[in-house]
Parts: C-alpha cells; structure tokens; sequence
C-alpha cells in the first residue's frame, strides 16, 4: 500500500522539481514578468503617451527627463493627493520642492521605467 502513496508524492516532488527548474534557468520568476516589460532604461515614452496615465489608477510622471510609474505609491503618498497635481506630466519641480525629505532622492529610483523621448 505504501509503494503507490509513494510513487505519487515521489511524481508530484519531480514535477515541480522540473517547473521550477525551467522558470529558474530563464533567470526570473512566473511573477517577475511585469518587471521584464519596464526593464531599466530600455523604454523611451513620449509626452502624449505619458499623458495618458493620468489617475490615481494608473499614474506616471516625469522628473528631470525620466519616467517613473508611481501608481502604486499614489495612496501611501504622505502628501496626499498633491502627488495627483502633475499626473501623466512633469513632476520635476514638485518634486523637488522643499516639502521633500531627502529619502524620496533614494525612493524614487523604484518607480523607473524608462526616459522621456526629447
């Protein structure tokens, strides 16, 4: 009675054995293909496209030339919804503005997907 339990625990231990094998030797996870889409540097928006994204939903913005998707920053904003004011715009002078401490120099870089097309 044992041998049959056992060749199905042993089936079930190798198959996901292979599973997790593929996903590893593709060098990411099943859930790090969103992150694949905005690889670092590798995307280049122009405004009318950024424009777009313009909700609490859905929210990107520019600083200095680079874009950086910060929808899911939006509600843990300590500022509120003043994060909404340049939505799908340049945000590059409030950010910067003295209501910042300097850990949003360090945060930002998180919510990097790419350059603005000049």
């Amino acid at each position: 009675m044992w041998i049959p339990v056992l060749a199905v625990l042993v089936s079930i231990l190798l198959g996901t054995f292979i599973l997790i094998s593929r996903d590893s030797k593709s060098g990411r996870r099943k859930d790090d293909h969103s992150i694949a889409k905005h690889d670092k540097g590798s995307n280049v928006y122009s405004k009318a496209e950024i424009s777009l994204h313009n909700k609490r939903t859905d929210c990107w913005i520019i600083i200095k030339d680079k874009v950086y998707d910060v929808t899911s920053y939006v509600e843990e904003h300590p500022g509120g919804d003043a994060i909404l004011a340049h939505a799908g715009d340049d945000s590059t002078e409030g950010f910067y503005g003295p209501q910042h401490a300097t850990r949003v120099f360090d945060m930002i870089d998180d919510f990097y997907i790419g350059n603005l097309e000049l």
